[in-house]
């Protein structure tokens, strides 16, 4: 079969690409540009753990090698702390702060050791057609020429080409906010935190500023500016950073300024996220970052919730509904996203004087500012799939545990077929369901026979007998779930349903609602065989 192509060579669509691979997909991945990524230490990114963990599991080593997990969270307003908090553990994680072009340099060296990616430079599209068996594009460049595809997904950023060969609009709003950033070397009084400082005292300080640590004593300053207020000269720049400085230390500590930059943010959603066999993902599909928001977190996603299922596509046909489940899924989540961002916009950043003066109206403020950044909340938490088209019936089997239906689970330490122990994330990703079975006491068991110990024969037989594939895991907990509960997992991570015991029937009618129910192909063969 023909390999996916992908449009677009940055974070999003390298992500792509490699989960695709990991899923046994080829891809061609065509880059406008010269595969060259300039160091920008001021253009970072901030990953929540989830995303992060995706990225590393892809083979990504900068995560780990050249990002900064924050040690603690500080809330300031005016003269005086608001809220602190540690980071770190699994109850209170750390989000991950890295230069993009780190990022991409990991992705691209992953990319490189994939021998289903071919990765080529200097093509820039100007043409797309499609039928009924797959996709074609016509490169610029170089070498021009026309290259065939099963699928296509536009991941070429906010002005794609993909997005304007399909004729999508993309509405939204323009320069919802204005930031002055600079990257800078020197020791702030709390090492390893971030700080988010609303008010601050000193003159000239505006309304607000974040300070966020990296490796090596390195710190991303913001301010944020007026939308649409007056340029920001270098000269004036440097006098933010020097009295911010002062502000928190005392007097202007040494600091080596590294990089500065003036940025705009815009929310935007593209009206279609899917033409039959072509798709948008990341900026291209949408834009958003104001309040603290993350627009390649939500790309990342983007790429984990389209990989799994192009792979079933790719490998054993799909229905619609499975490819729609993506625009489903994805653009709602995002929706809402840049919904809570415009209705918090005019509390935090446009509310009368007077608001601010009721009690408990600025800690509240500083709370769900922080909880954006901290990746909580309707500003920040990872989104939940509760109204999937792949949700599958309600059954008098199912039961609650601590995760809701659509949600991603909880990375409970399990135990895989060979007996070996790991993380239920590092199972995901793999183009199978998992299936999960909670079982107090197997720590215990004799792993050489513990697929023939309790009730294992029986779900070890439904697990076979599902309609796709899928891995059967144990653990000895899950937050909220009762022993011998089953938990059904999508290749992303996100809960499909949890049953009370063994019940295969349920089992399979869940499974198969997953994979959006029979391929089109095999639909089609069904009725031809009635007929």
């Amino acid at each position: 079969m023909d390999p996916v192509i992908v449009v677009g060579a940055g974070p999003v669509g390298l992500t792509l690409s490699l989960a695709l691979a990991m899923q046994g997909v080829p891809s061609v991945v065509l880059d406008e540009g010269d595969g060259k990524e300039q160091p920008r230490p001021a253009r970072t990114v901030v990953l929540r753990p989830d995303t992060a963990a995706m990225v590393e599991r892809l083979g990504c080593s900068t995560v780990r090698d050249e990002g900064a997990r924050w040690s603690g969270w500080r809330s300031m307003r005016r003269k005086q702390d608001v809220r602190q908090l540690s980071l770190g553990g699994d109850s209170t994680p750390s989000p991950l702060h890295i230069p993009q072009h780190a990022l991409t340099r990991g992705l691209r060296t992953a990319v490189a050791h994939q021998r289903l990616i071919r990765l080529v430079a200097d093509s820039r599209l100007d043409a797309l057609e499609q039928d009924a068996s797959g996709v074609s594009v016509h490169t610029m460049g170089p070498g021009a020429t026309w290259w065939r595809g099963s699928h296509v997904v536009g991941c070429d950023g906010a002005r794609s080409t993909v997005r304007k060969l399909l004729a999508i609009r993309f509405p939204g709003r323009t320069a919802v906010e204005r930031h002055a950033v600079a990257a800078l070397r020197t020791e702030l009084p709390w090492p390893g935190e971030a700080s988010l400082h609303r008010q601050p005292p000193w003159p000239a300080a505006g309304d607000e500023v974040t300070a966020r640590p990296l490796p090596d004593g390195v710190w991303r300053l913001d301010w944020l500016l007026a939308p649409r207020g007056e340029l920001v000269t270098p000269d004036a720049l440097v006098a933010r950073v020097r009295n911010t400085l002062a502000g928190w230390c005392g007097e202007t500590p040494p600091y080596e300024l590294l990089d500065t930059g003036v940025y705009t943010l815009h929310h935007r959603l593209a009206l279609s996220w899917r033409v039959d066999r072509a798709f948008l993902a990341g900026d291209a599909a949408h834009l958003l970052g104001a309040l603290g928001t993350q627009g390649l977190d939500e790309g990342l996603r983007d790429a984990d919730n389209l990989a799994w299922k192009l792979a079933q596509a790719w490998h054993h046909g799909a229905s619609e509904t499975l490819l729609d489940s993506y625009q489903a899924e994805r653009r709602t989540a995002v929706a809402a996203r840049l919904r809570a961002a415009d209705q918090s916009l005019p509390v935090l950043r446009g509310g009368s004087a007077l608001r601010t003066y009721l009690p408990g109206a600025a800690r509240g403020h500083d709370a769900l500012l922080s909880d954006a950044h901290l990746g909580h909340g309707p500003l920040g938490a990872p989104p939940v799939y509760a109204h999937s088209p792949l949700a599958p019936e309600h059954a008098a089997s199912q039961t609650l545990v601590g995760t809701e239906a659509g949600a991603p689970v909880a990375d409970a330490r399990v135990t895989t077929p060979d007996g070996t122990s790991a993380r239920l994330r590092d199972r995901l990703g793999r183009g199978q369901l998992l299936v999960v079975l909670v079982a107090p006491g197997t720590g215990v068991w004799d792993r050489r026979h513990w697929m023939t110990a309790g009730v294992m024969p029986r779900l070890a037989a439904a697990v076979t007998a599902l309609p796709v594939r899928a891995e059967l895991l144990v653990t000895e907990t899950y937050p909220g779930a009762a022993a011998h509960t089953v938990l059904l997992v999508r290749p992303d991570g996100h809960l499909v349903a949890s049953f009370a015991g063994v019940r295969p029937a349920e089992l399979y009618a869940a499974a198969d609602a997953a994979r959006g129910g029979l391929p089109a192909a095999a639909r089609s063969d069904r009725t031809a065989d009635i007929n």
